[in-house]
């Protein structure tokens, strides 16, 4: 046995080191009871009591192709053997392959890749792209939205991580996308509020000033926000209003990307080409930290003669590189994009239709490949959200039972790796069918 291995499946001194020495992020730092992770293979992970989970985490929706997935563990190796490390301002034979495979599958015109550490410096750096473009100080963004953690990206964002580090000072704007279950606009259907919608913006943009805004910034599909599928016709619609005023569409594809939503990218359930696209997460499964910028001609074009103010140490790391051109080579041979389109008709749409037949606490299922949320609300009627104590309760049942969810607020997300099997699927959906009935009926 490895060192590496006695360190990962040592639990108790695993647990005891990270009490007494490691920072986490997001939580009171006293108090934690995390779970500790001693073993990961394709869809499932092992805890520190050595129970076998289903991992409809996909950690934080970054392992789009499983856990130890061969070929891009045996990339990395490899990679290390021959060029391990090099400074970004060097050329490498790896991050030139990743780059030519990212650009082959973005939308047509992005042909320029900026590699980042991830995704809220893809973000950051867009933003910062934008804003020399045009020369303009202001960026939009919905409410329900992440889109980071640095100081731009989570005043960027849209909910509630923001406040503590808002100062009012980083030029943002916020507004209201659709979201038809908990409609800001009284909508009726999905087509009433994405007309409403898109007029409420194109207000926000008048009444802003449209001569002092850089970027609009859209998740095509939120993802932490609680997996709102825009309804159709609304991403054709922000880039109408972006043509319109003259400003740079920034598509954050860094959680839906890369074959999330059952498309390469979810610009194309629009479909609509962005100025700007962002991703990390799932261009390489999040084995080595890698992001980036795809990056239109006409922003090209601005730094073409003239200096770009960014960079980073790190910059398309050879072993980052050397795991996205694994990745994307074996989403390809293996068609796992249209694997993921394909659990999302057949499997998770009907399955979770049924459920919500079954409990009166699903407010509403929705999503789109391997992408879903189950909205959990105490009245159907007035669609007040579940408890804390009551979703605690189901999530501590599907752990029982075998299923690791990811919950958000009144949510669980169910984003499983997307080479999960129909069998793995129909076996997650059946756990968290008994959990619902065990809980509610208790």
């Amino acid at each position: 046995m490895s060192d590496f291995e006695t360190l990962t499946e040592d639990a108790a001194r695993a647990y005891e080191l990270d009490q007494r020495h490691v920072f986490h992020s997001w939580v009171a730092q006293e108090g934690r009871t995390p779970m500790v992770v001693t073993k990961a293979e394709g869809s499932y992970v092992w805890d520190e009591n050595g129970a076998k989970l289903l991992d409809f985490t996909s950690q934080l929706v970054f392992t789009n192709l499983g856990h130890q997935h061969p070929r891009i563990v045996r990339a990395i190796q490899e990679q290390a053997a021959v060029l391990a490390t090099v400074a970004p301002g060097y050329v490498n034979g790896t991050r030139s392959e990743a780059a030519r495979l990212i650009a082959s599958h973005t939308p047509e015109g992005l042909d320029r890749i900026f590699f980042t550490n991830g995704g809220a410096e893809a973000n950051e750096h867009a933003i910062r792209m934008a804003r020399l473009h045009t020369g303009r100080p202001k960026v939009l963004s919905r409410y329900r939205s992440y889109h980071g953690g640095t100081q731009l990206t989570v005043n960027v964002t849209g909910d509630w991580r923001r406040w503590a580090n808002d100062q009012a000072t980083q030029g943002v704007v916020h507004f209201f996308g659709p979201y038809s279950y908990r409609s800001a606009f009284s909508s009726t259907g999905a087509e009433e509020e994405c007309r409403r919608a898109l007029e409420h913006l194109e207000q926000v943009i008048e009444l802003e000033g449209p001569a002092t805004i850089a970027a609009i910034i859209l998740e095509s599909v939120p993802g932490t926000a609680g997996i709102m599928v825009p309804p159709p016709g609304y991403l054709r619609g922000v880039r109408e209003l972006c043509d319109r005023y003259g400003i740079v569409y920034i598509a954050d594809e860094v959680m839906a990307g890369f074959g999330r939503t059952g498309r390469w990218f979810a610009t194309e359930h629009g479909p609509i080409v962005p100025d700007l696209l962002t991703f990390a997460k799932g261009v390489n499964s999040g084995y080595v930290p890698l992001g980036g910028v795809a990056i239109s001609d006409p922003i090209y074009r601005t730094f073409a003669g003239r200096v770009y103010p960014g960079g980073l140490t790190y910059s398309g790391h050879p072993l980052a590189c050397a795991a996205a051109v694994a990745t994307i080579g074996a989403m390809e041979d293996d068609r796992v994009v249209e694997h993921a389109a394909a659990l999302g008709k057949e499997v998770f749409g009907p399955g979770l239709a049924r459920l919500a037949e079954r409990h009166a606490w699903i407010g509403e299922a929705r999503g789109v490949g391997a992408f879903w949320a189950v909205e959990l609300v105490a009245d159907p009627v007035t669609r007040e959200p579940l408890d804390a104590g009551a979703i605690g309760r189901i999530v501590k049942a599907c752990r029982t039972d075998g299923l690791l969810p990811m919950v958000n607020a009144n949510r669980l997300h169910l984003v499983p790796p997307l080479t999960t099997t129909t069998t793995e699927v129909t076996t997650a959906l059946e756990i968290l069918d008994r959990a619902l009935g065990s809980v509610a009926g208790s």
